[in-house]
């Protein structure tokens, strides 16, 4: 592929009102509302597959030291770091049928991570795996995952299967109620809430949707019993089916074209197309990534987090599409690029997008031999508007005969459902399977959605507080009013494309807080002084970035074209300097938050 030239300020100009165009073809006036839960008459789209019956057992009513909300990587490292604080009874509680979150959920065919393994999967060092390919596939993660849970003998106390349905801090005992669906109601000492951003599966609200009278289902709860095959593909079920998927998102670049290969016909509906990126996926070897001496993922991991935070470092070891790009990242993950002129910095910032974004319109062009549909499959927006995906399989699915890719951006959106297909532009595509890769809630935990009520001192409930006064927290972990209660998420802390290193940092963080407050028979509470002071950092320096995200093509990370306001939501400065804020106050400061117990322990 030849590169593309930098744009003159012509085509910059010509790019903004393309852009504008394409945007207005796609925003819908319903915004994030076009979305429903899938409750009610759809929850049969979330049931576990993987279980089967769920065996029977005693409710449990003792006390733990330390009870963990979900079963992901951020649970299952919340648990690994208070196990090597000495914490004995730590109780991780999954609604899956066993640990991994995510990975759990997701077993659609092709599915890998877009972020490289050696730095994805954590707790490398710790438990002396080296994985397999450069970009792991699901399996690998899971069984990753049961592995950090194994070596830190996590499987002792957890329940599995099971949902929190409340938290009630009991000032009598200070300590935490926590009542389950199963009719569990335990006490927590402390307790962490890891319940993630990538929990509850989205449907698309599309009018006729519950009368389609073919099989469907959603990709994280994918049908293996219908589809035949695995993950790896050999979908045999699907041989003579005629197959509609909904969603081009990063799951959906995944699985069309493992579709492709097995289903008699299959039809993509495609609202916004996705940026596509070279994947290069291959095996490895420990040579190949440094593997040779201790600590070797720990340096990979920080590496990469110093360039995709805009940090400088004396070498690129990960040297994928992502560090390539990390200064398009600015958008996402603010840092100190920032800084300095910001007229100037925004020239050469668009300058730089519009040059990526030529680069990945040219990639279809060279790759899709239909001209319409390559025209169709081209992203016309700023790289940082939507998330980014990596394949070498996408593109050259639609060179095949039985793959059309039906664009519903003219109509924004697909029209409705009906007993036999989907509707477009009043055409009908009969269908015998559905599959919905439409995603997750983003961001949207048990907490913040409200499904899981927490009620604090003098029984205040954490979401009713936040209405009236707007989230409130000591470094996005814990919060004045609700002791012994810590966060793990992005609220309030700082993100990064590799999520796992930000939840590990946040496990040895809040490990740290409760062998602290342990040691000191102490309760955690920030005062609402250091919760002030907190706030102010983060709104002092926090970046402008609502006009970049209001000019976007509608999706999740500008709430479906209503924007991303700006506030202090997020640390400033980017996660690797968030980290070494972490380090300083726990060495200097953390005795802030720890406040003399009254009661007596049960």
């Amino acid at each position: 592929m030849t590169p593309p030239q930098a744009p003159t300020p012509d085509e910059l100009a010509a790019l903004r009102q393309r852009y504008e165009r394409e945007r207005e073809r796609r925003v819908r006036p319903d915004g994030a509302g076009q979305y429903q839960a899938t409750e009610a008459e759809f929850g049969y789209y979330a049931a576990d597959p993987y279980v089967g019956d769920v065996a029977e057992r005693e409710p449990m009513h003792d006390t733990v030291d330390v009870a963990v909300v979900g079963g992901g990587f951020g649970g299952i490292l919340a648990g690994a770091r208070m196990r090597q604080q000495g914490l004995e009874r730590v109780r991780i509680v999954e609604q899956g049928g066993d640990f991994g979150g995510t990975w759990y959920w997701n077993r659609y065919p092709g599915i890998h991570c877009d972020i490289e393994s050696h730095v994805y999967l954590p707790m490398l060092d710790e438990t002396g795996y080296v994985p397999e390919w450069k970009y792991a596939p699901g399996e690998e993660i899971r069984r990753h995952a049961v592995r950090v849970a194994q070596k830190f003998d996590l499987y002792r106390d957890a329940l599995f299967s099971t949902a929190v349905t409340s938290l009630t801090w009991d000032e009598a005992s200070e300590t935490w109620l926590v009542a389950t669906d199963r009719g569990d109601a335990f006490r927590a000492t402390y307790v962490v809430t890891a319940t993630g951003t990538l929990s509850e599966p989205k449907l698309p609200g599309i009018p006729g949707i519950e009368d389609f009278k073919g099989h469907t289902f959603h990709t994280s709860r994918w049908d293996y019993a219908y589809t035949g095959g695995t993950a790896d593909g050999g979908l045999t079920g699907l041989s003579q089916k005629r197959v509609g998927i909904v969603g081009t998102g990063a799951t959906g670049i995944q699985v069309i074209p493992m579709l492709a290969e097995d289903a008699e016909h299959v039809y993509v509906f495609q609202r916004t197309p996705s940026t596509v990126d070279v994947r290069a996926n291959c095996r490895t070897t420990a040579g190949d990534v440094g593997a040779d001496h201790d600590g070797w993922a720990h340096e990979r991991r920080e590496n990469y987090l110093r360039i995709v935070s805009g940090e400088s470092a004396d070498k690129d070891l990960v040297a994928d599409r992502w560090t390539m790009s990390a200064g398009l990242l600015e958008k996402l993950l603010p840092s100190f690029r920032r800084q300095g002129d910001r007229k100037a910095f925004e020239v050469a910032y668009e300058a730089a997008d519009a040059t990526k974004m030529n680069e990945l319109r040219a990639r279809v062009e060279e790759t899709v031999n239909d001209p319409d549909t390559a025209e169709k499959l081209k992203p016309w927006y700023r790289y940082a508007c939507k998330r980014p995906t990596f394949s070498d399989k996408y593109y050259p699915a639609f060179n095949r005969g039985n793959v059309t890719l039906v664009d519903t951006a003219d109509t924004h959106g697909i029209e409705r459902i009906t007993e036999q297909g989907v509707v477009v532009g009043g055409t009908t595509y009969e269908l015998d399977c559905l599959i919905f890769a439409t995603g997750f809630s983003v961001g949207t935990s048990g907490v913040l959605s409200g499904k899981l009520p927490v009620h604090g001192r003098d029984g205040t409930q954490l979401l009713h507080a936040w209405a009236r006064q707007g989230p409130r927290s000591l470094h996005g972990f814990t919060g004045n009013g609700f002791p012994n209660l810590i966060h793990m998420g992005s609220l309030q802390n700082a993100s990064s494309v590799n999520f796992t290193h930000i939840l590990d940092e946040q496990a040895v963080h809040a490990a740290a807080l409760v062998a602290a407050a342990h040691a000191k028979d102490a309760l955690i509470e920030p005062p609402r002084e250091a919760e002030d002071a907190w706030i102010a950092v983060l709104a002092e320096d926090a970046p402008d970035h609502e006009w970049f995200h209001a000019e976007c093509t509608p999706g999740y990370y500008n709430r479906e074209g209503r924007g991303r306001p700006n506030g202090p939501s997020a640390y400033p400065h980017g996660a690797f300097a968030f980290h070494e804020l972490l380090k300083r106050w726990r060495e200097e400061s953390m005795d802030e938050i720890l406040r003399t117990r009254t009661a007596q322990q049960l």
